[in-house]
């Protein structure tokens, strides 16, 4: 049996292709496109009517292989973007329209949930704390567990193509636009702590002082692993359990932070479509492994493609 999931999110959509085995996944397509649907987006109109075209000609082209391979079951979800877009049934009508995709919208904690159910499909941890990490285009998600267990989980506004189109102005960008950029995401990890704090958990017991580990998934986190290893052809067996330290990461970020966009995209490691975003989606990083006393971040490149299809099977065998 194959099933295949869909991830629409801000900057990138996703599709898996998998079938069980035992009791995690056997991947057997996978396919990314970066079509920047947050790209322009404002609160008053929303989508932008050309960054919804891309992503409904790519999500055409997703349904072509789906239509080749003979899928037990598809399911598609959207995330930060759509989630709060003034004309989300607009965009949700199109996709049904022109590429026969039918989608759900789902909540930021649903989103964690599912996010960590494919992380843990894949990681190799035995620690008794884990932070997960997932940096979206349109939000970044905190996911802190307990014996593998979720403890809480806050979805924070703070995406790498707004704080791009917010702050990143300049090509190179200027030092006072990182500066800001910096502090942006320093007030949203101070309301996180808060956040935390009101939800009845204490910051400094999932810190590595307190033995936790630290755990990242998503786009940036996968592109850095790939260019700390000099990666120009993507393999996600080496960038699964890849230990990413805090000193290569600040390394890597000073160097790209002094390029032109033209000069990252010459990059061969840097995946393409990603020059711009890589800068805050880096700083996000450092300013979390600091904020929690991370030395090294563990990479994996599961995450919410997987947990909605491993939570598919698991409510499939339950009934």
């Amino acid at each position: 049996m194959k099933y295949a999931s869909i991830d629409i999110g801000t900057n990138t959509l996703r599709l898996l292709i998998a079938e069980p085995d035992g009791a995690k996944l056997k991947p057997l397509i996978y396919k990314r496109a970066i079509t920047r649907l947050g790209g322009s987006y404002t609160e008053e109109g929303g989508i932008d009517k050309l960054s919804a075209k891309r992503t409904v000609d790519a999500l055409v082209d997703f349904k072509k292989i789906i239509s080749e391979n003979k899928i037990t079951e598809v399911t598609a979800v959207a995330t930060s973007v759509v989630r709060r877009a003034a004309n989300r049934q607009w965009f949700l009508d199109e996709v049904k329209k022109k590429a026969g995709i039918e989608i759900s919208v789902i909540s930021g904690d649903e989103e964690a949930r599912l996010s960590l159910l494919g992380v843990l499909s894949v990681i190799e941890d035995k620690s008794e704390k884990q932070v997960v990490i997932d940096i979206g285009g349109g939000s970044t998600e905190f996911i802190f567990t307990t014996g593998l267990e979720m403890h809480g989980a806050w979805s924070m506004e703070m995406g790498v193509v707004h704080l791009t189109e917010n702050h990143l102005k300049s090509d190179p960008p200027k030092k006072t636009e990182l500066q800001a950029l910096e502090k942006e995401i320093e007030r949203v990890i101070s309301e996180l702590k808060g956040l935390m704090l009101r939800g009845g958990i204490y910051p400094e017991d999932y810190s590595s002082r307190r033995g936790a580990t630290f755990i990242g998934t998503a786009g940036t986190i996968t592109t850095l692993a790939a260019m700390d290893q000099n990666l120009e052809v993507y393999d996600r067996d080496r960038i699964n359990n890849y230990r990413l330290s805090k000193k290569r990461i600040q390394e890597i970020y000073e160097y790209l932070v002094s390029l032109t966009i033209k000069e990252r995209s010459e990059v061969l490691t840097l995946e393409k479509g990603r020059e711009d975003l890589i800068i805050p989606g880096s700083a996000i990083t450092l300013f979390v492994m600091d904020s929690f006393g991370f030395d090294e971040i563990k990479v994996s490149d599961a995450g919410l493609l997987e947990g909605i299809i491993l939570n598919r099977i698991d409510r499939i065998k339950t009934v």
